[in-house]
């Protein structure tokens, strides 16, 4: 087995230097597997091990000259192991090495990100925990409909995000197959058992019928669950984009000392974090896009996917990475107001328990289309005026006197009657 590398940063992971020793690390495995099997002599791959080197500069100098990156890799290489390079990249085409080290900076990618995820779980879950209890309204259309807690919606968050953890593991096993199968992948000259140990060495399973290329479908779900983690992110930071809005102010971004909203208006504090996350969300679903033009290439392989990558999947594991970070970090320092939760719910004396209301009415025997038609009537008159009080039209209605009791009428406005089987979720999620 190789010995790996301590896991970089994700930054330096998609550095070209960090690219070249993963595809001299594919080279060596290859080395060890043909030394195994008894084409080439033991002692050059050892040869080759201790002496094998590049230069990333010289690389791009050669590579100049010769137009085409692994032979101006291979040569810098050469450079260092002298006669025994003769052995290296025997039976193998470029993208044995390309693919299967794309595979293992994928795959080490996936764990930096799974790393952060995990972070940003516990960070949303101990969230949920602390405002288990603080009750706020719950909207649809964007219009207040019945009261919720904020830790009910944060419960909703951690569920998407146990989700993706899912998905991410499934991922990995996806994206984690390396081939060294040689030119349009027929193992013409180079023995499949080859393949099989060099990648039983990198971690890596053999893909089970390559062209000469891994085909792209792989990396196409890579990016596309990228964008959908990066989509539930930007779920979020739209979540608290609108909870932070003036007239709202039930939640707001941290904002630290010395910190300035407007360069016009001193009194701002936006939610600057949110609004650049869902910017972000929308770059990595433009790369999930470009990540499925690649699928389709000509006959065994052309390169018109290669240039594509080069940006779009260094970009969108290092965006996501960020991205995580920021909402961690946004999560951990959320400012949460619960006595604005109050006010809000309680706006227009209460409509928003006008369900609880007509439901009652109709428990004591008033035909449901009659309890409707009172019971919005009295929502519609308080939410028409500057301060309507829904709650006082409903205690001083004469055909709801007829049928509810003082405290009956109280009990309806008790938003513990809506919360009463939120522990099941939060149960569930070992809230």
């Amino acid at each position: 087995m190789i010995e790996r590398y301590t896991l970089p940063e994700m930054g330096e992971l998609w550095t070209e230097t960090h690219k070249l020793k993963t595809w001299l690390q594919v080279e060596i495995a290859a080395c060890e597997a043909q030394a195994e099997l008894g084409y080439i002599p033991a002692e050059a791959v050892a040869e080759i091990k201790a002496k094998a080197n590049f230069d990333p500069q010289r690389v791009l100098e050669i590579e100049k000259e010769v137009k085409h990156d692994v032979i101006a890799f291979l040569t810098n290489v050469n450079e260092y192991v002298g006669d025994v390079g003769r052995y290296i990249h025997v039976g193998m085409t470029s993208s044995d090495v390309l693919d299967t080290a794309l595979a293992l900076q994928l795959v080490a990618s996936l764990e930096i990100i799974m790393s952060q995820l995990e972070t940003l779980i516990q960070a949303v879950r101990q969230k949920a925990q602390e405002h288990r209890n603080t009750i706020m309204i719950g909207r649809s259309h964007g219009i207040h409909a019945e009261p919720i807690t904020f830790g009910f919606k944060l419960a909703g968050w951690l569920a998407e995000l146990l989700r993706h953890r899912d998905r991410l593991c499934e991922l990995q096993k996806r994206i984690a197959v390396g081939k060294i199968s040689g030119a349009v992948g027929t193992y013409a000259n180079v023995d499949p058992q080859i393949e099989a140990i060099a990648c039983q060495k990198l971690g890596l399973e053999p893909d089970t019928a390559s062209t000469q290329i891994i085909s792209r479908d792989r990396h196409a779900e890579f990016v596309q669950v990228l964008a959908l983690v990066a989509a539930s992110i930007e779920r979020f930071a739209v979540e608290i984009r609108n909870l932070q809005r003036t007239d709202v102010l039930e939640v707001e971004e941290f904002f630290s000392k010395g910190q300035k909203g407007s360069s016009a208006m001193p009194h701002k504090r936006n939610p600057i974090r949110s609004e650049r996350l869902t910017g972000m969300a929308r770059v990595i679903r433009g790369n999930a896009i470009a990540a499925l033009e690649n699928v389709a290439l000509w006959h065994e392989r052309d390169i018109s996917h290669s240039s594509v990558e080069r940006m779009i999947l260094p970009d969108s594991c290092t965006l996501l990475h960020f991205m995580l970070v920021e909402t961690t970090d946004l999560v951990k320092n959320l400012l949460v107001y619960p006595e604005n939760m109050k006010r809000n719910m309680n706006l227009y004396g209460g409509v928003v328990f006008s369900q609880r209301v007509m439901l009652t009415l109709v428990e004591k025997g008033m035909l449901r289309e009659d309890a409707y038609a009172l019971v919005q009537s009295c929502a519609h008159t308080a939410w028409n005026q500057p301060n309507g009080d829904f709650h006082a039209l409903i205690a001083s209605d004469p055909k709801v006197k007829a049928q509810l009791s003082e405290a009956e009428i109280e009990s309806c406005f008790d938003p513990q009657h809506q919360l009463k089987n939120l522990d099941q979720i939060y149960q569930r999620l070992n809230i």
